[in-house]
């Protein structure tokens, strides 16, 4: 069952069961939303948007044309998108680029996106990052501009490169492994 509260202005028909979208939210008629998304208090969704599923969007975040955020993305609250790198009133752009929040990434509270980038699987960007470029994956960024400051795990704990060794593990029991140009991904 999808959950619409009464001061919503929903025109999409592609939202999945068991979303929930609370009060003033408007999601235009071209938005596609997965199953099991929360979509909070005063968001905005235009429709060249894609949600996967287990999307969390938390109060006051629009969601601009050419955004596609994958399953289990977290978007913390008033995080800004933009989807236009030279903006000009009365002028509109024949496509926007391309913006994307991979699997099981984070954006802290007001955290800005410029247009274009991506942001890694299980990324984190910390609250009021400016993000100018594309996010590795595992990575933890923060700052203007946003810099790669470690790297997590899926389950958001530090992992540890300790003595420049090319593995770390995780209390959980996840293990990673680092290549030689720093790229991290999960081996187990």
């Amino acid at each position: 069952m999808i959950s619409i509260h009464p001061t919503a202005l929903v025109a999409s028909k592609e939202i999945g069961e068991g979303t929930r979208i609370w009060a003033f939210v408007n999601i235009l008629a071209g938005a596609r939303i997965g199953r099991d998304c929360n979509i909070c208090d005063r968001c905005f969704i235009e429709n060249d948007v894609v949600l996967g599923d287990r999307v969390t969007v938390k109060c006051g975040v629009s969601l601009y044309d050419g955004l596609a955020l994958e399953d289990g993305v977290f978007v913390g609250p008033d995080v800004t998108f933009s989807n236009d790198p030279r903006p000009r009133s009365g002028r509109h752009l024949d496509a926007h680029p391309r913006t994307r929040v991979r699997e099981g990434a984070s954006l802290g509270a007001g955290a800005i996106l410029l247009p274009g980038v991506t942001v890694g699987r299980y990324a984190m960007v910390g609250a009021g990052a400016l993000v100018t470029r594309d996010v590795p994956d595992f990575s933890l960024v923060y700052g203007s501009p946003a810099q790669v400051h470690g790297q997590v795990c899926r389950c958001a704990a530090t992992l540890r490169f300790d003595n420049g060794t090319a593995e770390a593990s995780c209390s959980c029991g996840r293990r990673y492994a680092r290549d030689a140009a720093g790229a991290v991904s999960e081996t187990a």
